[in-house]
C-alpha cells in the first residue's frame, strides 16, 4: 500500500518504504549526516524514504536519561533536514498540545505506543491535516487497533498509518506476532514493522533499556516476507556512544547491506 504524502521519493518503485533515522537527535550535524547517508542508500535502490527524529523522548525509565536538546532547537533540525533534502520526517507527540506545535515542523505525527489509546492526542493529531503514525501498544492486539485507527478518521483525518512494535512477553521481552499485520492493513491502512523497538529488553534493574540487536536482520526479513507497507528501524553512525537507545539502534554502516537482502526478498514475493 503506498504512503500519501508530501516529498515522498520513488512512490512507485513497488518497494517498501523506510522510516528511518537516529532515536534521538543529538544536534544538527548528526542529524544531517545520517539522513543524508540513509537517503543516499535508498535514492540508489528506489526505496520511499521518510527521516525519523524524536525532538524529545518523553518516556524514560530513569530521571537523569538523555531526553533531549531541547524541543524547539530539535524541531527545527527536523524542518532544516526535510527542507535540504526535500524529503518527509517524522517525529513523536506526547501531549494534545504538542500536536499543532510538531505539524509546524514535521510531515508525519507519530503517536507513541504508550500513548496509542489516548483519545484526546489521536484527535489532536488528526485534526492538524498531517499524516498520523500510531505505534500498536505493547499490550494491545492488533484487532484492537482499528479503534485507534478510526478516532483519526472520525476525526476527518484518512492518512493515518500503524506501527508494529511487537507484544510484551513476560516482564523484559518483546515478541512479533506477524499475524497482526494482515489484520492491521484489513483496517485499509499502511502497516510497518519497527524492527528495532520490537527487539528491545525493557524494564532492567538498571533503568537502561537493553536489546537484541544481532536479531535486526532476522526480524527485518520476516517483516518483508510477512508483506509489511513499510520498515522502522532506528540508526547511528555511532551506536556505542549514542545519547539514546544505543544498544537497540542499527549501526549506519550496515544499513545498505540489510536493505538490499530486503528489497531482493520484497522483489520476490510481489
Amino acid at each position: 500500500m503506498l504512503v500519501k504524502i508530501n516529498k515522498i521519493q520513488h512512490p512507485r518503485s513497488g518497494n517498501f518504504f523506510l522510516m528511518a533515522g537516529p532515536c534521538a537527535i543529538e544536534g544538527e550535524a548528526m542529524a544531517m549526516e545520517i539522513a543524508e547517508k540513509i537517503l543516499t542508500i535508498t535514492n540508489k535502490l528506489e526505496i520511499p524514504f521518510i527521516f525519523k527524529g524524536s525532538y524529545r523522548k518523553a518516556n524514560r525509565s530513569r530521571l537523569d536519561s538523555f531526553t533531549g536538546i531541547g524541543d524547539m532547537e530539535a524541531m527545527e533540525i527536523l524542518k532544516k533536514v526535510g527542507k535540504r533534502f526535500n524529503i518527509p520526517t517524522v517525529t513523536d507527540i506526547h501531549t494534545a498540545e504538542e500536536a499543532a506545535i510538531a505539524a509546524q515542523y514535521v510531515d508525519v505525527l507519530q503517536i507513541p505506543a504508550f500513548l496509542c489509546r489516548q483519545t484526546d492526542l489521536l484527535v489532536a493529531a488528526a485534526k492538524t491535516g498531517k499524516m498520523v503514525n500510531i505505534k500498536k501498544g505493547q499490550f494491545i492486539a492488533p484487532e484492537s487497533m482499528m479503534h485507534a485507527v478510526n478516532k483519526v478518521k472520525d476525526s476527518g483525518n484518512n492518512t493515518v498509518m500503524v506501527t508494529d512494535r511487537g507484544t510484551m512477553f513476560g516482564y523484559q521481552d518483546l515478541v512479533v506476532d506477524f499475524r497482526g499485520i494482515p489484520t492491521m492493513q484489513s483496517f485499509g491502512v499502511p502497516v510497518v514493522l519497527d524492527i528495532t523497538h520490537s527487539l528491545q529488553t525493557p524494564n532492567q534493574k538498571s533503568g537502561v533499556t537493553s536489546g537484541k540487536p544481532e536479531m535486526i536482520e532476522t526480524i527485518a526479513k520476516a517483516g518483508i516476507a510477512a508483506g509489511v507497507d513499510g520498515i522502522f528501524l532506528e540508526t547511528h553512525t555511532d551506536t556505542k556512544n549514542a545519547k539514546s537507545d544505543g544498544e537497540n539502534m542499527l549501526l549506519l554502516d550496515k544499513l545498505e547491506d540489510l536493505l538490499i537482502k530486503l528489497v531482493k526478498i520484497k522483489s520476490a514475493i510481489i
